[in-house]
């Protein structure tokens, strides 16, 4: 596992803490619901924490006492624009949720909560904004701290970037699971989780065997012993296990947060390089003077009234959204300059700048040209160690040792960057909504774009209807290749190599099924990267077949895996599912690994389907209207990383093979092959790793309109959708009830999948007569308000549940409206299982089961109970008869649940 440890670079610590509120409750009835004094011990005894831990000096924590939310902005936007290495964020009050659940908001100081409005929150910063915030930082790594009532609900808006990169680069530590609401504890304390977090920071982590503490604090160590410890010794509100959360990206990398109480620091030590988004790192000599710049930004702010905390820092107004290349101009800027030499050379810190660069062994270097290079999350991890292996070349060098240009690599969504560039040029410049937003969704304007195959860059083309500020200029060819693959747990491939290639995918698979009727083959997001949009080409084949059977042919429990990489390292979770399960990934991925933690895996042997188009990597020179201000350097800067990365300069021979100082060998050390000719490997490979180096003919260049139908088809396979759900209205639901945590609120939070064509319906599931069930919401289409105020009519009963005389009506049900076609359907039962033995009893389980297994209707049971999906229980069974999945609160039931019925839906969560 990478770890990164910020000791020495210019890191931030913004702590915050709102323990009190200008508006609670009852005296306003808009406010919050109290005061917490709990929260003004957490600073002091935090940052006491921190400076001990010798990771952030003083000068570099800011501490925020009850800040209104302006000014929580302002001192979140410094901190931001200031921290290179590690910026922490740390934030302790009142935390809301919406009705829908999908948001949390920090409150502040000034906080309402205004009835009646959609957002319903005055006064508050909303988390998906406090990330955008944060994301536009030049940290190397983020890490969040939330301690507030349902902390857990920012937990989906992390899920819910988009950017791989954003998510690798931030991770964030939740006090309790979404939508559960917590005690501050004694108002002469700290609060239970700061407590046990400062704690663990002073105290140090034990090792997973006990035997010890290490004597450095990790994040994810430091996130599993704080999850231990509150479970065990503490409970929500309503009652239950107190779980503590996290979220990083996979594979982790780890942070280092500080050292323990008495343990050694090594003088002057430093984090090993780990690629944080930016290829581009700072020498030593750049990194000192960053470092003594910040020092001077740190000395204004201090001398400035009104300082936010000991460490604030003056905060810089955001940068205007310009195109690369356009300089930020102005009087202002050199007027900065002036005050901040004066302000340095009053505080003698001039002498240091000037020693430093005397220190150096080589002349002082201006800052290189920095190009932004945006390519397909499949490819992410082998151009982002091109990228790296370019910085430190002689191509990239002067005469005098100084580096001609720096880049940025990060990848987005490949049907999100091609919409982007075809039809959003001009909000990717100038964002003027939040609907719209390229720079948010995908990022900074790139100067190239790297995409899966030479077709998309067509795609990507202006349609001509709308204004362009973009113009695209691919190359003519491809630089590599990989040819997708059929990736077979070894027990259940072909054994002779003549059998894997010179057939098509649905040969393949027919074969598959011969062997091993069990098989199963997933394929990753298509809209998400180029590969799994050329897996679909070839599953949907050139007959426009039943796509709804293509696509029910690769279905899987919940959404499909963003990237192939992805996909792989998913699959090991469960042992039967490895052995199990073909992948339709790129080749090259079964050289270079996938960087997972699974140290364990089912060996995959690869087969080749002659019919599925392989990537085709192109280099793309992206301009933009206004980007010209320095376009004889920027061009310089382009060509010579293009011709070194693609084989063309005086660096290497192309496609050769050989280990030259060329971006081709770094692509063939990752199992990429020659685009044209032969298509042999560009690197040496070990046959044991299941590929085959002459597969056969390939197949053909995906084209743009191949490429656009399929991704318009796989957009509309299923059509709308019926889910009925069944909720559990009986007396012992009471306590289960109210807020968005309880049952209404849950499926309130789950109606987001849905769209408007799609049809559904409510039961109240209480006998109090002869029928199981109370239609709440008539089975139809309806809109989200409309559906959201019969769940807010829903009332507990005094009455059992029948759970076995509803699920049996409900699929009686869902068969009969389904009789005509094969729309997408589902079952939702929504319990506490309290009245299980109606189920049981009589041999109605049974019955059930076989009742399921013949109707084909997929059922949720999502159980309010930590233990309602264990091996054997009703709710387990009767989900895996039907093909459906069991939600229980041992893990995110939330989450799971908007998962499932977004599948079947046509909504846009």
């Amino acid at each position: 596992m990478d770890r990164f440890d910020p000791r020495g670079k210019v890191n931030r610590a913004l702590l915050v803490g709102v323990s009190e509120y200008e508006f609670t409750r009852p005296k306003h009835r808009d406010g919050v619901p109290g005061q917490l004094p709990a929260v003004a011990h957490n600073l002091a005894v935090l940052v006491r924490a921190l400076e001990r831990g010798g990771v952030l000096r003083p000068l570099e924590i800011t501490v925020a006492r009850s800040p209104r939310l302006a000014d929580f902005r302002h001192s979140l936007r410094a901190a931001a624009d200031s921290a290179e290495g590690l910026l922490l964020l740390y934030f302790a009050g009142h935390g809301a949720v919406p009705s829908a659940g999908d948001e949390l908001w920090l409150q502040m100081r000034d906080a309402e909560v205004v009835r009646g409005e959609t957002a319903g929150f005055e006064g508050a910063a909303r988390f998906t904004n406090v990330l955008r915030i944060l994301a536009n930082s030049h940290a190397e790594r983020i890490v969040v701290v939330l301690d507030c009532c349902n902390a857990g609900n920012a937990a989906r808006v992390w899920e819910a970037v988009e950017r791989p990169d954003v998510r690798r680069r931030v991770s964030v530590l939740m006090s309790v699971q979404a939508n559960h609401r917590i005690d501050a504890g004694d108002a002469d304390t700290p609060t239970p989780f700061t407590a046990r977090l400062v704690e663990l920071l002073t105290s140090g982590v034990e090792d997973r065997e006990g035997e010890g503490r290490g004597d450095e604090v990790h994040f994810l160590a430091l996130a599993e012993a704080l999850r231990a410890y509150m479970s065990t010794h503490h409970r929500t509100e309503r009652g239950e296990a107190w779980e503590p959360q996290s979220r990083t990206e996979n594979p982790p990398v780890d942070v280092v947060l500080g050292i323990r109480a008495g343990a050694g620091r090594p003088v002057g030590s430093r984090a090993e390089a780990v690629g944080a988004g930016a290829a581009s790192r700072p020498t030593s000599g750049r990194r000192r003077r960053r470092a003594f710049v910040a020092r001077v930004r740190a000395a204004a702010a201090r001398l400035r009234p009104g300082a936010v905390g000991p460490g604030a820092l003056r905060p810089s107004a955001p940068a205007p959204h310009r195109p690369p290349g356009q300089a930020p101009g102005g009087r202002s800027t050199r007027r900065a300059a002036v005050v901040l030499l004066v302000l340095a050379a009053a505080l003698g810190l001039v002498g240091y700048f000037v020693v430093d660069n005397a220190a150096s062994d080589r002349s002082v270097c201006g800052p290189p040209v920095e190009l932004r290079l945006l390519t397909d999350p499949d490819l992410e991890s082998t151009v982002r160690e091109a990228a790296d292996t370019y910085l430190t070349s002689a191509a990239n060098t002067t005469g005098g040792g100084c580096r001609r240009s720096g880049i940025t690599v990060y990848g987005a969504g490949s049907a999100a960057v091609v919409a982007g560039l075809r039809d959003q040029s001009d909000p990717w410049q100038r964002p003027v909504s939040d609907d719209t937003d390229p720079q948010r969704d995908i990022g900074p304007q790139p100067d190239i774009w790297i995409p899966g195959t030479l077709a998309t860059a067509a795609r990507a083309r202006s349609s001509g209807v709308a204004r362009t500020f973009v113009t695209l200029e691919p190359d003519a060819a491809p630089f590599a290749y990989s040819p997708m693959v059929l990736s077979l747990p070894q027990g259940i491939a072909e054994d002779a190599v003549r059998d894997r290639t010179g057939d098509s995918l649905a040969g393949l698979r027919a074969k598959l099924a011969r062997r091993d009727k069990s098989a199963s083959v997933r394929r990753p997001d298509p809209e998400y990267t180029d590969s799994a949009l050329l897996a679909t080409v070839g599953l949907y084949g050139p007959g426009r077949a039943d796509v709804g059977r293509a696509e029910g042919s690769v279905a899987q429990t919940g959404p499909p895996a963003p990237t192939a990489g992805d996909l792989l390292c998913t699959l090991p979770d469960n042992v039967d599912t490895d052995r199990s399960t073909a992948a339709l990934v790129p080749e090259f991925l079964m050289v270079s690994g996938v960087g997972c933690d699974r140290t364990t895996r089912t060996p995959r042997m690869a087969e080749y389907p002659d019919d599925v188009p392989g990537l085709t990597p192109t280099f793309v020179r992206v301009r933009w209207t206004g980007g010209d201000h320095d376009e004889a350097a920027r061009d310089d800067a382009v060509r010579r990383f293009h011709d070194w990365l693609t084989g063309t300069g005086d660096t290497g021979e192309k496609n050769s093979g050989k280990e030259v100082d060329n971006g081709l060998a770094v692509f063939g050390q990752d199992g990429f092959r020659a685009p044209s000719g032969a298509r042999a490997f560009l690197g040496a490979h070990d046959s044991a790793t299941g590929l085959i180096s002459d597969p056969g003919r390939p197949a053909g260049a995906a084209g743009a309109e191949a490429m656009d139908t399929a991704l318009n088809q796989y957009r509309n396979a299923k059509g709308p959708g019926r889910v009925l759900f069944l909720l559990d209205s009986s007396g012992s639901m009471a306590g289960l009830w109210q807020g968005p945590g309880g049952a209404p609120g849950i499926l309130k939070q789950s109606l987001g999948g849905l769209g408007t064509q799609d049809e559904y319906g409510v039961w109240s599931v209480a006998s109090q007569g002869r029928s199981p069930y109370a239609e709440l919401l008539p089975f139809g289409p309806h809109r989200r308000g409309d559906a959201e105020r019969a769940l807010d009519r829903a009332a507990v009963k005094d009455a059992e549940a029948d759970p076995y005389g509803a699920l049996k009506a409900a699929l009686d049900t869902m068969v009969q409206k389904g009789r005509d076609d094969d729309r997408p359907e589902l079952i939702v039962f929504l319990t506490d299982d309290e009245d299980d033995n109606h189920l049981t009893a009589k041999g109605h389980l049974d019955e059930l089961l076989t009742s399921a297994r013949a109707k084909g209707v997929p059922v949720v049971m999502a159980a309010l109970d930590s233990g309602g999906c264990a091996k054997g229980r009703p709710d387990q069974r009767i989900s895996d008869a039907s093909g459906g999945r069991c939600l229980d609160t041992k893990g995110d039931l939330v989450a799971g649940l908007r998962d499932e019925v977004a599948r079947t839906g046509t909504g846009d969560e």
